[in-house]
């Protein structure tokens, strides 16, 4: 499992971004909707909160799933 801080939630709509822990310059955030969330809700999170995730392939490249607050 994986940890890092969201990055940003998008309003309006179900998905966010992670910024994974270790993340190098040039390295993109990770994606991660609603239906990934554990014991926590989209409206419980906000920018900065730690998180831990595992990371999955998807058809738009990898993505953060099973994430619970850190």
């Amino acid at each position: 499992m994986s940890t890092g801080n969201i990055k940003t939630i998008v309003d309006g709509k179900d998905f966010g971004f992670i910024a994974p822990d270790g993340q190098k310059p040039g390295d993109k955030d990770l994606f991660f909707h609603k239906e990934s969330l554990v014991d926590v809700t989209l409206e419980e999170l906000k920018a900065g909160d730690k998180v831990s995730f595992d990371v999955e392939a998807a058809e738009k490249g990898p993505r953060a799933v099973n994430v619970k607050r850190a």
